[in-house]
């Protein structure tokens, strides 16, 4: 089975918003306290990457071109993270060192699958 940008963007878009859902309910992996910190406005920017995603896979937007919007963002979101180092990003996103390995991992195969990946797979005849 080949995968496309447009999977890849449903894919990661419904983790996003399963992730942004996830992380307003106590629990060890997305919590304040837990091994991803996060808080209302995490949560809320992992909604809304979900939300850009899906709408980039079933609009003419394109889900490639929202997979390389959606991987610059965390690229950028990575770098501020190693910069700012403390456990607020610009003052509103709650993050540690655990969230900055995750957004460089996220911004990788985020940037990869739109950049690597075809647009959609081809009618079968």
């Amino acid at each position: 089975m080949d995968i496309s940008a447009k999977t890849a963007a449903i894919v990661l878009g419904a983790v996003f918003i399963l992730v942004g859902i996830l992380g307003f309910f106590p629990n060890p992996l997305l919590s304040p306290t837990g091994l991803f910190q996060v808080n209302t406005a995490h949560n809320l920017v992992h909604l809304l990457s979900g939300v850009a995603l899906l709408a980039g896979a079933y609009t003419t937007f394109g889900a490639s071109l929202m997979l390389k919007i959606v991987g610059v963002v965390y690229a950028i979101v990575a770098i501020l993270g190693f910069l700012m180092g403390g456990p607020m990003l610009l003052g509103l996103v709650a993050v540690n060192a655990a969230d900055h390995v995750l957004h460089v991992a996220l911004a990788v195969v985020i940037l990869a699958a739109g950049f690597l990946l075809p647009e959609d797979q081809p009618a079968m005849a």
